[in-house]
């Protein structure tokens, strides 16, 4: 997206979302009526996150747009008639178990909204049961609202597309931000795969051959733009690759998780990350969480930093001071720093029902 296009966007008015009920006011609430400009509930004060707004489709769009021109690409697929947009291959996971009985038999069937890609349904399953049962995003429970609101928390949608912001006044301030945005997308940002302690060569030797292939592709793209009239359909091709098995140690290596130091049993699923080195870092599943807020990264999105996991929202307000009022990056040269180093748009640091300055007293 360059400057222009982001500015003419912004004039146009965002709907912060449609008239969903707050998950935590417990039905007190009418319904998701958005402020102006803070990311809140004007009805009952909550966060947005809170009203989860949205459809998993939006959410899927959402987190195409973050994986796109990044080393993650291959995690989403060009969407029919979308101009170039992509839509994150969200992995879901059904599950179906025989029920033992008298009579005939019947099954259980469980839905993950979300599972590791690449996996085989065992070792998937592997990987759910080394998670907390109330964190497993099994569609209809709480787990699965938990993942949601983490990704809202976690990637905030402003924090990558300038459209999405309200705070971004001048060209500037835009091209600042997609500077960063940019420069995270090739730099910092990766997605988290699942595999047996041992198996990091395969993957890095699949990450090497995705890296050529899509290098191929836009050449061969290039190319073809150049020779468009002289004719051949198109070229659609899955950058998407099967797990591989290949091991890179011996059998009498003894693995370490790089979050909490413990052992990694042999037989039992972990999680490596492309940015911190097949060979140097792996961790347990539940040992995969930001170094800043302790929490599991949703999706296993991770930012890479100072040899570090980070959430996104962690990484990106380690760069840029965050709004405490707007929720947003401040992009700008000016703004409000408290003494407890909490950053303000200057025309953010007001009270949250009547307007005036904090540094004045109101009767709120």
């Amino acid at each position: 997206m360059d400057v222009s296009s982001a500015m003419e966007k912004m004039s146009i008015k965002q709907n912060a979302g449609g008239a969903a009920v707050c998950l935590v006011c417990d039905g007190s609430c009418s319904g998701f009526q958005p402020h102006s400009w803070r990311k809140a509930c004007i009805a009952c004060g909550c966060s947005t996150i809170d009203h989860a707004p949205g459809s998993d489709v939006e959410d899927d769009q959402r987190m195409g747009r973050l994986l796109t021109d990044s080393p993650c690409a291959h995690l989403t697929t060009k969407i029919k008639g979308g101009g170039g947009l992509r839509l994150y291959k969200r992995n879901r996971m059904i599950v179906t178990n025989p029920v033992v009985s008298r009579k005939d038999p019947t099954f259980n069937t469980t839905t993950y909204d979300w599972a590791p890609a690449g996996l085989n349904q065992t070792l998937a399953m592997q990987y759910m049961e080394l998670i907390p049962e109330s964190q497993r995003p099994v569609s209809g429970t709480e787990g699965a609202s938990e993942r949601r609101r983490q990704l809202f928390s976690q990637l905030p949608v402003y924090d990558q597309d300038p459209m999405k912001c309200q705070s971004l006044t001048s060209e500037e301030e835009i091209t600042s931000m997609l500077l960063f945005v940019k420069q995270y997308k090739q730099e910092v940002l990766g997605v988290g795969e699942v595999a047996l302690p041992g198996e990091g060569r395969g993957l890095r030797e699949a990450a090497i051959q995705r890296t050529a292939k899509e290098a191929k592709d836009r050449s061969n793209s290039n190319n073809k733009d150049a020779v468009e009239h002289q004719g051949h359909g198109s070229t659609n091709s899955s950058s998407a690759t099967g797990s591989t098995n290949g091991t890179d140690e011996t059998t009498k290596i003894e693995y370490r998780c790089a979050g909490c130091q413990g052992e990694v049993a042999k037989e039992t699923p972990a999680v490596y990350a492309e940015r911190a080195g097949y060979h140097s870092a792996l961790w347990h599943p539940t040992c995969f969480v930001c170094s800043e807020c302790g929490h599991g990264l949703a999706d296993l999105v991770y930012f890479w930093s100072n040899q570090k996991l980070f959430c996104g929202r962690h990484y990106c307000q380690m760069v840029w001071p965050r709004c405490s009022g707007c929720d947003e990056l401040i992009f700008c040269q000016s703004f409000y720093t408290a003494k407890d180093g909490r950053t303000w748009h200057q025309n953010h640091y007001c009270c949250w029902k009547c307007g005036q300055n904090l540094d004045t007293p109101c009767q709120h």
